[in-house]
């Protein structure tokens, strides 16, 4: 079944909600929310305050209370985001959406198992590009405004070393900011 056809068949009904950039997105149990519009973050904290982020997601991504809820679970919304609730009971018409949201996030950690930093960031800069990117003149922009920080924290590094390891790809032009906090993936990278 395809986005579409589930759109047609099943969506068209359901509860849609709408948040702006800036807000937390408060679960609510035994639903999902399945994002129509917009970028969010998925993360939570370590118990001495250090924040670690579970993911970036965007259209046709589900989210959902997480599997373990033995700490706290926020959603933040990085753009204008539109969502439809889809309760429990109607998950077996969204497999599909459930088995991409498992690819991507087996492809994340998948990433963050490479135990150099450099390939790392690396890695998830294609990843973030692929996503979320939108080709221009200069390659492929990463459409979510990241700083260091939330680089680091994607990836569990330190914001310096995001800060040095980021200079060191725009030096070998991997990479170009054109703007604070925006990524363009250089096409020569394939």
């Amino acid at each position: 079944m395809t986005i579409d056809t589930l759109e047609q068949e099943y969506l068209q009904n359901l509860e849609r909600q709408t948040f702006y950039k800036g807000e937390i997105i408060t679960l609510k149990a035994n639903c999902y929310w399945l994002l129509r519009q917009g970028i969010v973050k998925t993360y939570t904290w370590t118990e001495e305050g250090n924040p670690i982020t579970f993911g970036y997601w965007g259209i046709n991504d589900l989210i959902a209370e997480p599997l373990f809820p033995n700490y706290p679970y926020r959603i933040k919304c990085l753009t204008k985001v539109e969502i439809i609730l889809i309760s429990v009971e109607q998950t077996s018409e969204i497999i599909t959406l459930i088995q991409h949201q498992i690819l991507q996030t087996e492809e994340i950690l998948f990433i963050l198992r490479a135990e150099n930093m450099y390939q790392r960031l690396r890695q998830i800069l294609i990843w973030l590009g692929d996503k979320f990117g939108r080709e221009t003149e200069l390659g492929k922009m990463i459409e979510i405004r990241l700083t260091h920080q939330d680089l680091a924290e994607l990836i569990g590094a330190t914001r310096v070393t995001i800060t040095k390891l980021v200079n060191q790809l725009e030096e070998e032009s991997f990479i170009v900011r054109p703007r604070r906090n925006t990524i363009v993936l250089c096409r020569q990278r394939e």
